[in-house]
């Protein structure tokens, strides 16, 4: 028996033999060139057929399938896209290569952006591949007709693949790519399909290898022992009756402190998606889904429109937080760019891109207060890489000039989380995106991969930043979106410095609120206690473990 390791992102235990994926066919070694307006009459029929079927595909998918489906389709008719395509035929490309370069451009632009977005490369990859199948005349490529339960095993999968799988005879994903918040990964959650995601090893895999895999741990065993197998069964048992101990409504600890748990979205469809698995409100709306991939930003009625959709999918008294477009430097726009960086992550993105282009700032606040009025709720706004006082108040007044009145900042800098005192002077709240405060705080790239043990948000030093913005926080509500938040076990040491709102990809949401409500606020004390003592990730990792309740050990990958 052979044992690899990946990110186990949809819980529960599989047993198949293995099914690879053939990977599609790339550029096609003769790709004749013929007259600009001809070959973009090609690739804008090849582009709309995918589309189609796309559509096809998601009046046979469930609900959240159909709404991943509808948003790929879009992706496909997006004319930003055929722009592109044109601009490339004008080069002299032939129509692959054009259609080709046209998508690497966008994809460049959402992996740059890393996290949530980089993810949805997958998606473009995909309309991609379908669009040049239908250009060489060659099958759609995708999974295969099963006849068999199998695990299916690929580089990556599209989420119009994984989205009208049959779970009776899909067993389980394994991915050599991809990540925990993929369309693939949450579809796969949603669906029942126990899923591992960046398994590289996986590469090796033959069809026909008889497998078994754990989702939540990641395990995924080659040729597995009937003991082992029933190990892994009976964990997933475990971890079951765990979740099923989490409270339907509010989350609290189990001495009765509020602890709000929401999502992180994209779109409307991921409120949706939200709260069917029990968020509270949105902790994050990343509002660049709007305006990346375009070639003009979006109209404040455009804007307002979506705000109101996911305003009204709540409560009237939930917290929906939208962030600011957070785009430059490493998320370039077409309609925003303001020239090349020698260090993009330490350049004019967020608010210092807003400053620049206050235009974009002011239509999109005055689409966030259009909304208020369309829904008669009032949203929470805050701006990201806010870093001095300064800063802040710049923000505040411009938000509530606009008419919003819960205004708040993002604590990405370690200079706002230092100074936290100073820097939430003049607004209500505060979010801490975990993702590039590690990314500072320790002088990691976040988008390379060799820096990855450095970039756990187990750090002591990014607990220790943590704490200091609670401190000097006062009576503001101070939460957390980035990913560290849908880690069950780091959230109650978040909860003991002081944060109070929890925001995670929706299906991590079960296992924060099953954690919450098993400790009390004294417990997750002496926990943030003991990481922040801790010399290394690791170390704090296994402090805080030691100290929770046993129960722990089966939602903790």
């Amino acid at each position: 028996m052979q044992t690899l390791t990946g990110l186990g992102v949809s819980a529960g235990v599989g047993q198949a033999q293995a099914l690879v994926v053939s990977p599609a066919p790339g550029l096609p070694e003769v790709d004749p060139k013929g007259e600009v307006k001809d070959d973009l009459k090609k690739i804008t029929v090849a582009l709309n057929k995918v589309a189609d079927r796309l559509d096809y595909r998601a009046m046979h998918a469930d609900s959240s399938g159909l709404a991943v489906l509808t948003a790929t389709a879009m992706m496909a008719r997006d004319p930003g896209l055929v722009a592109k395509v044109e601009a490339h035929l004008h080069t002299g490309a032939g129509p692959a290569r054009a259609l080709w370069d046209a998508f690497d451009e966008f994809c460049d632009q959402l992996a740059a952006a890393g996290g949530y977005l980089a993810e949805r490369v997958t998606d473009l990859k995909d309309v991609r591949s379908r669009a040049l199948a239908v250009l060489e005349g060659l099958p759609e490529p995708g999974v295969p007709t099963l006849d068999r339960p199998a695990i299916l095993v690929a580089e990556d999968l599209a989420p119009a693949d994984t989205a009208t799988l049959n779970p009776e005879l899909v067993k389980g994903l394994i991915t050599a790519a991809g990540g925990p918040t993929s369309h693939t990964a949450i579809l796969a959650a949603q669906i029942g399909i126990p899923a591992i995601v960046r398994c590289p090893e996986a590469r090796s895999i033959v069809t026909g290898t008889n497998l078994a895999l754990d989702g939540v741990t990641g395990t995924v065993l080659i040729d597995p022992e009937d003991a082992a197998v029933i190990k892994l069964t009976e964990r997933a048992d475990k971890r079951k009756q765990v979740l099923e101990s989490a409270p339907e409504g509010e989350s609290c600890t189990s001495d009765g402190l509020r602890v709000l748990t929401l999502a992180n979205i994209g779109s409307p469809a991921d409120a949706v998606t939200a709260k069917k698995k029990g968020a509270e409100g949105v902790g994050l709306f990343r509002t660049e889904f709007l305006f990346l991939e375009r070639q003009d930003a979006p109209s404040k009625a455009e804007q307002a429109d979506v705000y109101a959709q996911v305003l009204s999918t709540f409560d009237e008294d939930a917290k929906v937080v939208f962030r600011t477009l957070d785009a430059g430097a490493d998320k370039p726009l077409a309609f925003a760019d303001l020239g090349p960086e020698d260090n993009p992550a330490l350049g004019r993105r967020g608010l210092r891109l807003s400053q620049v282009r206050t235009d974009l700032m002011d239509t999109q606040l005055a689409a966030l207060a259009e909304a208020a009025r369309k829904t008669d709720r009032m949203p929470y706004v805050m701006a990201p890489m806010v870093a001095t006082p300064a800063e802040a108040k710049w923000f505040s007044s411009r938000a509530r000039k606009a008419g919003l009145s819960t205004v708040g900042v993002m604590v990405e800098v370690p200079a706002a989380a230092l100074r936290s005192s100073q820097v939430l002077e003049t607004v209500e709240f505060a979010s801490i995106g975990t993702n590039d405060l590690t990314q500072y705080a320790m002088a990691a790239d976040r988008l390379q991969g060799e820096l990855s043990e450095l970039l756990t948000p187990w750090q002591p030093a990014v607990i220790q930043l943590v704490k200091a913005t609670c401190d000097g926080a006062g009576d503001r509500l101070i939460g957390v979106c980035g990913e560290a938040a849908g880690d069950p076990l780091l959230a109650l040491v978040l909860v003991g410095v002081g944060i109070r709102s929890l925001s995670m990809a929706a299906g991590k949401i079960q296992a924060v609120k099953a954690a919450l409500a098993m400790h009390t606020t004294a417990q997750c004390e002496v926990m943030a206690q003991a990481a922040l003592a801790a010399p290394s990730p690791e170390l704090a990792k296994a402090a805080a473990l030691k100290l929770a309740d046993p129960s722990m050990e089966v939602l903790v990958s």
